[in-house]
């Protein structure tokens, strides 16, 4: 595989503020990758699944969120998850002016699997694909619980339910641009809140669905969004449940087979040679009477 091109910054405007925006360039895309990161993270912890896209034919894109890594916003705060997903949108937008006519893949990992997921249920028909990496979707017993304290608590995450790489734990102790605070009110509201729109936003259809998670992730536990994935697939569900696997499995011992399991997925559901638009030139033409049809629709 060739080198992968190095990722470039850019900064656009989101609903909340500007939003930091990484590009993995790819010279010839076959398609788009658009990944959302989780709580509390940024998309700098995402190079190596980048890197594998690019490899695999994708121009890859992933903003930081509000209040997240170097985008604008009070950290991790977040009181209205649908700005996020139009946010989400802005940066799809961009990535298809750029590369009119490729076919466009979601990736949500954790609560960006929440944030994907009602992506694909407002915008699911400019999708090609939805891949969900241990999903907050259903029900988050771990921050639900701390409503009912006055002052949310500052407990650290055990970064063992990261992965079982050490390496994975010590470069997020780390890393300046992870957020290792305490959780906000606001913020677990607006989750609860999503959870909600989320339940009863209805399945997507026919969109092609790959849900990835690790058998023994503590953090976001297989049990709870089970029925939430089961619930938003219209029946195009592939599921890769992973033994011995914590929550990020894109950073597990085993990440190989994952990053397998994704591009395999791809090939599968996507076409094998899309092509791109080309600009088109109008030709004059002599003008045709034009003949009222009975009954035609009008298109929404």
């Amino acid at each position: 595989m060739a080198p992968t091109p190095h990722a470039t910054e850019r900064s656009l405007p989101g609903t909340r503020g500007a939003l930091a925006l990484r590009v993995w360039p790819n010279p010839a895309p076959r398609l788009l990758a658009l990944i959302v990161h989780g709580y509390g993270e940024h998309t700098g912890r995402y190079d190596e699944l980048a890197d594998v896209l690019v490899g695999h034919g994708a121009a890859v894109y992933a903003p930081d969120l509000v209040g997240h890594g170097k985008s604008d916003g009070e950290r991790v705060l977040i009181e209205d998850y649908e700005d996020v997903v139009t946010d989400v949108h802005r940066v799809a937008g961009l990535a298809r002016a750029a590369h009119p006519g490729l076919p466009l893949v979601l990736i949500g990992h954790s609560m960006g699997g929440m944030i994907a997921a009602r992506y694909a249920q407002r915008y699911g028909g400019e999708l090609a694909a939805l891949v969900l990496s241990g999903p907050v979707i259903n029900r988050w017993e771990l921050p639900m619980g701390l409503l009912a304290f006055d002052q949310i608590p500052d407990t650290p995450i055990d970064t063992a339910t990261l992965s079982r790489d050490p390496a994975v734990g010590s470069a997020y102790t780390s890393d300046p641009l992870v957020w290792h605070g305490p959780m906000k009110r606001p913020t677990i509201e607006a989750i609860v809140g999503m959870l909600e729109t989320v339940t009863k936003g209805g399945d997507i259809g026919l969109l092609p669905l790959l849900w990835l998670h690790g058998e023994d992730d503590r953090l976001v536990p297989l049990r709870d969004s089970r029925p939430g994935v089961e619930r938003l697939s219209g029946g195009r569900l592939t599921e890769r449940i992973y033994p011995g696997a914590q929550h990020e499995v894109f950073n597990e011992t085993n990440r190989a087979e994952v990053f397998a399991d994704v591009t395999g997925f791809l090939d599968e559901v996507l076409p094998a040679e899309p092509k791109a638009e080309q600009p088109k030139t109008e030709q004059p033409k002599a003008e045709q009477p034009k003949r009222p049809e009975a009954g035609s629709p009008q298109e929404g």
